[in-house]
């Protein structure tokens, strides 16, 4: 893409409204623009990062074996008031009566929708296990809509969930989630850190949250230092393996971590004083067992081996796809804008031209966005006629990790500028040696499927 070409509405001022660094950036990266109260119109460059989170989360629960699907975002009230949550909910939940007086409303999650469709369509124990996901818009009427897309009314989020037979079973499933949550956030660059959680409206014995430290989270959480210094890696995860899942589950869980809901002074005291830790945390995802909660009260059972019904165990399983937007710039930015990891970045590299019109650097800057393109790689070229100190602060301010600065005098000597928008440290290349270092940059973190987590000091900033 060429800068010239795109739609990129930058601001140079910083909106009064905006509270905190993701806000602030995204209303200036010209990533999002309010419609409404918490309701936002995603453009060109925030639309692109949504779908690249988007698509990792689609490839790592289909990766586990999940089946995606897609639901409305209108649910009928009936459905609800079947399971009971329907007076239950509260004022988030937006009511809305169509033109033949039906109750109807905006979802804000979907138990109740996929359970119908399960016990519509299945019948035989057979026919277990079963996952199913989505990834859709909800809704909730927040009191106090704030902090741009991570406390909106309208989000974006992949909701899946499990029917199993038995509550081992479930669980399995359970596990099974939290393994591809861990690999899901590790290849956008993040440590999200599973902790114990409340079960809130939708309920359920066995929760656990993935939260991100940031010092603008919402929620207060205590942990284990430890905790930080686990990472998934790149192993090799056999899904159906129902003891290397819970090894997994027990490697990440088995030490302290939890949001105040669930806070135990006296547990958290027996950690070794050194290591104890409290911060604030941005919630990106979170995962329920329920039992039969909702499979009893609406009639979900399947014929079980001895020819008898039983309702099904089930669970769900959310991220928030939106939210993690803002979620990865709160954890990865600095005073002059973005910084994205290469998992999730809009476009790989950048390409500023220092002298448009030049034709030696026109050429060269056409050659790079050539061969950048070649490797599979999406570049951004700034062509714009203008100062080479607008075009660096456009460059830092959307975040780019890699930027390749092509000017006359680097010309001359056979050389451009590759610059690491993290360290901020830059050297001069001939441009086919660039090229080569960017392909390997992208070879590591796309050839695996793995991004490697951001440096461990990047979550401590705000501690």
């Amino acid at each position: 893409m060429r800068l010239s070409r795109y739609f990129l509405p930058v601001l140079k001022e910083t909106p009064s409204e905006a509270q905190i660094a993701s806000h602030r950036l995204m209303l200036r990266a010209g990533m999002i623009k309010q419609a409404s109260a918490g309701i936002y119109s995603w453009l060109p460059l925030g639309f692109k990062v949504l779908r690249k989170l988007e698509n990792i989360v689609h490839e790592e629960q289909v990766r586990a074996g999940h089946i995606p699907m897609l639901m409305p975002t209108l649910q009928s009230a009936d459905l609800w008031r079947e399971s009971g949550r329907y007076d239950d909910y509260g004022e988030e939940m937006l009511r809305i009566t169509d033109r033949h007086e039906r109750d109807m409303l905006y979802g804000p999650t979907n138990e109740e929708l996929i359970t119908d469709i399960f016990r519509s369509h299945v019948g035989s124990y057979k026919d277990l296990p079963l996952t199913l996901y989505h990834i859709q818009w909800k809704f909730r009427d927040e009191i106090r809509p704030r902090f741009g897309v991570m406390r909106g009314r309208e989000f974006f989020m992949k909701d899946g969930y499990n029917f199993d037979l038995t509550k081992e079973d479930a669980l399995h499933a359970y596990n099974r989630h939290l393994v591809s949550y861990l690999r899901t956030y590790e290849r956008m660059g993040l440590q999200a850190i599973p902790m114990r959680a409340d079960g809130g409206p939708i309920g359920g014995d066995y929760t656990h949250e993935f939260l991100v430290l940031a010092e603008t989270g919402e929620s207060e959480v205590f942990y284990d230092s430890e905790i930080t210094d686990l990472r998934f890696g790149e192993r090799d995860i056999d899904y159906n393996n129902v003891a290397q899942c819970q090894e997994i589950l027990e490697e990440f869980t088995s030490r302290y971590a939890r949001t105040d809901e669930t806070h135990d002074e006296a547990v958290f005291k027996e950690i070794p004083q050194e290591r104890q830790r409290s911060a604030r945390g941005i919630e990106v995802g979170q995962i329920f067992y329920f039992g039969t909660k909702y499979s009893e009260p609406m009639g979900a059972t399947v014929q079980g081996k001895d020819g008898k019904p039983v309702p099904v165990h089930m669970g769900s399983h959310g991220i928030g796809v939106s939210r993690l937007v803002g979620a990865i710039i709160e954890a990865s930015h600095d005073d002059k804008g973005i910084i994205w990891p290469e998992g999730v970045t809009p476009f790989h590299v950048g390409i500023v031209n220092l002298k448009q019109g030049d034709s030696e650097a026109d050429s060269a800057c056409d050659a790079l966005y050539k061969s950048v393109e070649a490797l599979g790689l999406e570049p951004l070229y700034d062509d714009r006629d203008e100062r080479a100190g607008g075009k660096f602060a456009t460059m830092d301010l959307i975040g780019l990790p890699w930027r390749i600065t092509v000017g006359p005098r680097g010309l001359k000597n056979g050389v451009v500028e590759l610059t690491c928008r993290r360290t901020g440290e830059s050297e001069e290349l001939p441009p086919e040696q660039a090229i080569e270092k960017i392909a390997k940059i992208y070879h590591v973190h796309h050839g695996s499927g793995m991004v490697e987590p951001m440096a461990k000091r990047s979550f401590h900033t705000w501690m």
